[in-house]
């Protein structure tokens, strides 16, 4: 143990360097002592160069290859000045050898460190969290030119299989590199293809720039377990094996790092712990972290215990790191993780906020928000629809003597109790202490009779993904679903880490299989999770986070061709144009903040608490003590039951034993007991300051060592399994049901766009110019001419697909025949050109508009005492009516098809018309069309 107390500045930073040194694998020595034998790279104290004497020489077996310039701790913010001084030690004659310049180069204090590698193009110093070690720098020169200089010779994207997005991503990142620009952002629409983006230019880099590991950083296991599979499908466009055929790729499940790998996946959960040297607990990486605890809610005084140098990972371990979600994890402790490693950073995003920016030094390589996104066709847009019931705008009040279901929380069990006094409740309480099972009904009441409106001509319920507030809230929700919907337990399924049934086996059968139809979730499946036929996002749930928001709308924006999109949901009549969110809780008008506030929260959850504590990050007397305090008050609530599980689950320890321990870290007998014991300090001697210190570091990891994700979990069911009330007394009404005011502007710009597309056709498709200009043709026009519309306005604009439009008027107008949907695509356009150019005052399905002509068609032929059709001649013309409700046109050649031919075909109609039948045929089809 260092005595520092004596020792001037220089000394201390020398002391602090020595021991960085030694923990990278130095030899470090004085300069009359040499050994080069000692090991393979040996630092040297106070070298003779031509330039005077250098703090450290660096030499690998015999030869001299860097230099150390040592400052005081205070110099820290002036290292840079003296760069120049380092570099002419670098550039002199060492005595003993003729030498050229030494390529590696550092300035220290031991607190903060720089480094420059004079082998760069433009060598520029850049900080280091620690010196690299000796097989590092061998390594190095071994393959001659520095990653900087490989990085310029990266050759010319090929373009082949990736969106325009894509390729301006990987574009501008490899222009930044060749900047040597140390951070770049990469924001990208979710669905828009981030992951692809990735692996393509870790692929580049691996094969072009001979980088020797990149680590693919995550919050989530989720996440993880995605990029791992996106790894070993792609396959890159100039050759035709697959990745993991070519790298090695491993996702970190354990402290175990390959040396051999050259993709690591991590959760920077684990990767803090490996740092720290600490065992992780496997659930903390299965919930974002952003929505699990927020380190600066605990942490007012105290900084976040910090990594410590691991040379099984050291500093140069990683050449690229890629850090996906990057907006959510790049904050608080975390961004030690990031700082630990001498790498390119590399963030990818859909929601980047303002410090998102700033973290990487505001080098935004590529900008494609989701209105790109969308008006690519990459992406698709949505429409909100709002349901407002009394119940969860004002909440509502119980009175006393009234009989309620009281029920707890673990084990769901009820029982009839009648209240002492009033129970008042606001809409924050509800599905927390109060649950109102009229107001969960009603919204899934209106929103079952909504999806005609929302998606008209479904046979089935659109994937749907409902967002809830809790576990307990999901269960409520699923068991209405089904029940109002009169449905079996495969239509509506929970996706979340507390079911019963394997998520990820749901998620997959939510994904592809027709079953289940809903899905509900707390946060699982609420960001990064690709569920491509979902098409309508239940909002049951309030979101504060802005960030977080976008990434739950992101759920619904992926596209997914028609093929795919019919095989899990059949009666689908066209791709997938967009989405619709249903907000039932008002979240689309709540005030949204950036992700994690910057205010500090004066109170503070007990799970967050304790898992500052297991995380080692909360080592104040505060945090410490209050967490004690809590857990005492929890043990005088809980049953013996559950007294002896918690037991079960803290190693044998009762609660009260955890609570002493959590005191003992700040009670200075105890510290003084145990730093005697650790040092064998004897009873006439008083323990220094620095001993005293380190005993209650290891009181704090004693507390800590108890608390595991899932006694912590425990331990907050049972503070919540106080009962909830089951309030039937108030039954909860809708208020209103309706699509909001943006929904209706965009709806409007929809039509919009659809009219000045029929404009600037008109004159060149044949189909729109008889619709505009020769109203007396429209007998001629044929089911080709309508396809020709239909083909052009996919291929010009595909998200103007009639049914898209047919939707929009809804919106914005009163449709005939409300509750009918086009049969198909050509006669949606023609009911759709119909109203365009004015031969409709509304909008009408296209068949109706033949039934309606067909009858006055048939009243006039028979008024008077003209000759009447007879029954068979009836049915033939109702078949044609039919046909050109579905068809548009009718043609003689028709007759040798169905249904005409099972019905004798153009002979038979001939015998039953005679001579009439081609005037009949001409006549209809001028008729059905006006």
């Amino acid at each position: 143990m260092l005595n520092n107390i004596n020792q001037t500045p220089e000394q201390k930073a020398r002391d602090k360097i020595d021991m960085m040194l030694r923990q990278a694998g130095w030899a470090v020595q004085d300069n009359d002592k040499i050994n080069f034998n000692a090991s393979q790279g040996v630092a040297v104290r106070e070298y003779q160069t031509d330039a005077g004497p250098a703090d450290y020489m660096l030499f690998m077996g015999r030869e001299p290859i860097g230099v150390i310039e040592a400052k005081r701790k205070e110099e820290g913010h002036r290292l840079t000045v003296h760069e120049e001084q380092a570099e002419g030690y670098a550039k002199s004659t060492l005595k003993y050898f003729d030498n050229k310049p030494l390529p590696f180069i550092y300035e220290s204090t031991g607190e903060l460190t720089r480094f420059i590698d004079t082998r760069d193009p433009k060598p520029r110093s850049r900080p280091v969290f620690s010196f690299h070690r000796p097989e590092t720098f061998k390594e190095w020169r071994k393959k001659g030119k520095s990653l900087r200089t490989r990085l310029l010779a990266i050759p010319e994207l090929n373009r082949e299989g990736l969106r325009d997005c894509q390729i301006r991503a990987v574009n501008k990142l490899e222009v930044s590199f060749k900047n040597n620009r140390p951070r770049a952002l990469i924001q990208m629409a979710t669905g828009s293809g981030k992951t692809y983006t990735a692996i393509t230019f870790i692929y580049r880099l691996l094969k072009f720039a001979d980088a020797k590991r990149v680590l693919f950083l995550v919050d989530t296991k989720n996440l993880g377990e995605q990029a791992e599979q996106e790894l070993m499908a792609y396959v890159p466009n100039d050759d035709n094996r697959k990745f993991t055929e070519l790298y090695n790729v491993q996702r970190l499940k354990s402290s175990y790092v390959a040396t051999d790998s050259q993709v690591c996946i991590s959760t920077i959960q684990r990767l803090y712990s490996i740092l720290k040297g600490e065992d992780l607990d496997e659930r903390l990486e299965e919930e974002n972290p952003n929505e699990l605890w927020q380190p600066e809610r605990w942490l007012p005084h105290k900084e976040p215990m910090p990594v410590v140098y691991n040379e099984k990972i050291p500093i140069e371990f990683f050449d690229f790191v890629v850090i996906d979600e990057c907006h959510r994890s790049i904050y608080n402790l975390w961004k030690q993780v990031l700082d630990y490693f001498d790498a390119f950073l590399i963030g990818l995003t859909a929601t980047p906020d303002k410090r998102t920016f700033g973290f990487f030094n505001e080098n935004v390589v590529s900008e494609y928000p989701h209105e790109d996104a969308v008006a690519d066709g990459v992406n698709v847009g949505y429409d909100a629809y709002t349901i407002e019931t009394r119940i969860t705008k004002n909440g509502a009040k119980i009175f006393a003597k009234e009989y309620v279901d009281r029920r707890h929380r673990l084990t769901r069990q009820k029982r009839w109790t009648q209240l002492d006094e009033d129970v008042v409740y606001s809409a924050k309480e509800l599905d927390k202490d109060v649950v109102n099972p009229s107001q969960i009904r009603n919204i899934i009441r209106e929103f079952k009779n909504i999806i005609p409106k929302i998606f008209p001509g479904r046979e089935e319920v659109p994937k749907t993904l409902i967002y809830a507030k809790t576990d307990s809230h999901a269960d409520d929700i699923i068991g209405i679903v089904r029940e109002e919907f009169n449905e079996g337990n495969d239509f509506c399924k929970k996706i979340t880490y507390k079911a019963l049934e394997d998520p990820k086996s749901v998620l997959a059968q939510f994904r592809n299989s027709y079953s289940p139809r809903i899905a509900v979730t707390v946060d699982m499946i609420a960001t990064g999770t690709d569920v491509k036929p979902l098409e309508c996002l239940l909002f049951m749930r309030d979101v504060k986070s802005r960030n977080y928001f976008e990434q739950m709308k992101g759920r619904g924006t992926r596209t997914i061709n028609y093929d795919d999109l019919k095989k899990v949901t059949p009666s689908a009549i066209i791709t997938k144009t967009h989405f619709v969110i249903v907000d039932a809780v008002g979240v689309m008008k709540t005030l949204k903040t950036d992700s994690r506030p910057l205010e500090r929260k004066k109170a503070v959850p007990l799970k967050d608490l304790l898992y500052a504590v297991m995380m080692g990050t909360a080592h104040d007397e505060d945090t410490l003590t209050s967490a004690a305090n809590r857990l005492a008050r929890l043990e005088k609530q809980i049953t013996e039951q559950e007294k002896e599980k918690f037991k079960g689950m803290a190693g044998g320890k009762s609660v009260n034993q955890v609570v002493h321990e959590l005191l003992d870290a700040h009670n200075p007998d105890r510290v003084e007991a145990v730093a005697r014991e650790q040092f064998e300090i004897k009873p006439d001697q008083i323990p220094t300051g620095e001993q005293l210190e380190k005993a209650k570091g290891e009181l704090i990891k004693r507390a800590a060592s108890t608390f595991t994700g899932e006694l912590i979990g425990y331990i907050e069911d049972v503070r919540k399994s106080h009962e909830q009330i089951i309030d039937t007394v108030n039954l909860d009404t809708v208020e209103f049901s309706g699509w909001d005011k943006q929904a209706k502007d965009k709806a409007k710009d929809v039509v919009d766009d659809f009219k000045a597309f029929l404009e600037r056709h008109k004159d060149e498709i044949m189909a729109l110019r008889i619709f505009y200009n020769q109203p007396y043709n429209r007998r001629e026009l044929t089911y080709k001419m309508v396809k020709e519309v239909l083909d052009v306005l996919k291929a010009e604009k595909p998200l103007l697909a009639p049914a898209r439009v047919w939707q929009a008027y809804e919106q914005l107008e009163k449709v005939d025949g409300h509750s009918q949907s086009p049969k198909n695509e050509l006669t949606a356009l023609v009911a759709l050109i119909r109203r365009v150019t004015g031969i409709d005052d509304v909008l009408t399905p296209y068949d109706k508009t033949v039934d309606k002509n067909f009858k006055n068609w048939v009243f006039k032929k028979q008024a008077g005492a003209a000759l009447k059709f007879n029954e068979e001649q009836m049915e033939w013309l109702r078949m044609i009516k039919e046909h050109v409700a579905a068809s548009i046109h009718f043609d003689r050649e028709d007759l040798d098809y169905a249904p005409f031919d099972a019905k004798g075909g153009i002979g038979k109609m001939y015998q039953v018309f005679g001579d009439e039948m081609d005037g009949i045929i001409d006549e209809m089809n001028e008729a059905l069309v006006a």
